[in-house]
């Protein structure tokens, strides 16, 4: 009893902190530099962090829309929680490869870790997250370490990956520019399926409910928490929200993600 009073009183604390600091932003924030008007129209990202302050956990959150459209924005139910959000731009299929992509998405990785504390984060706090395509991209940089090993980033520096919804074989707007459709799964290396391993950062799978998901979007994660777990890796969890389709699933995932970012940084997790 006395272990959940003070379990109780601590996470009080902890609120009425979190509470309390004032929130800045800035936006629109080069990580990339290049003579490209494309590259330099996407390749930005925006910061919302608590305001004299140090050491807070930070998330990366990398949007959805297909590898083909959508635009930065913070994932808006962790705001003023105490963490630092970085919204990213990243370049588009069809303009561009699937590989100028994930190279995006590591840049920004990179760019955080160099970066970061400037804004009060802590770069040993660094997860990363994003919803369906950016769930995806998340994923892969994770997984895949040659995109971060391009910015002498090393992925397991990652505190934890957490994608709400993402493909886990080869994505399906990849695989339509390729003449593959839907119905037909591939799985090479712009699949993170292919890069399972047992030394990556702690995986944490969400998805919607599978018999309202996309084209088997559940199924896709629970193989992938299995092959993870057969590889030797023990921080792999997966989540199936019943009742929430593809979109409506992230509200209910941000409680998730936020409970995994206080769990691996050691602070009291809220199970209500």
């Amino acid at each position: 009893m006395r272990k959940l009073m003070a379990t109780m009183a601590l996470l009080l604390c902890i609120n009425a902190y979190a509470d309390n600091l004032k929130y800045a932003e800035q936006y629109d924030i080069p990580y990339k530099e290049s003579h490209d008007a494309y590259t330099a129209e996407r390749c930005r990202l925006d910061i919302h962090y608590p305001e004299d302050t140090t050491g807070c956990p930070v998330v990366v959150w990398f949007h959805g829309g297909g590898l083909t459209q959508g635009s930065k924005s913070f994932p808006w139910k962790l705001k003023e929680k105490g963490m630092v959000l970085v919204a990213v731009g990243y370049r588009l299929l069809p303009k561009v490869e699937i590989s100028e992509c994930l190279d995006d998405a590591a840049a920004a990785v990179a760019w955080v870790f160099r970066e970061i504390e400037k804004y009060g984060g802590d770069k040993r706090k660094i997860f990363v997250s994003g919803h369906s395509a950016g769930g995806y991209l998340t994923a892969m940089i994770g997984l895949d370490k040659q995109w971060l090993a391009r910015y002498h980033t090393d992925a397991d520096d990652i505190a934890g990956l957490i994608p709400f919804s993402g493909q886990m074989i080869s994505h399906f707007s990849y695989r339509e520019m390729k003449g593959i459709g839907n119905l037909q799964p591939t799985i090479d290396e712009y699949a993170p399926l292919f890069h399972v391993r047992k030394d990556a950062p702690p995986l944490i799978l969400i998805t919607g409910d599978r018999d309202i998901e996309l084209f088997g979007r559940y199924e896709e994660n629970a193989y992938m928490w299995r092959m993870m777990k057969l590889t030797g890796h023990a921080d792999t969890y997966l989540y199936e929200i019943d009742g929430h389709g593809h979109g409506s699933m992230a509200e209910p995932a941000y409680h998730i993600l936020e409970n995994h970012v206080k769990k691996i940084t050691g602070m009291p997790v809220d199970n209500n």
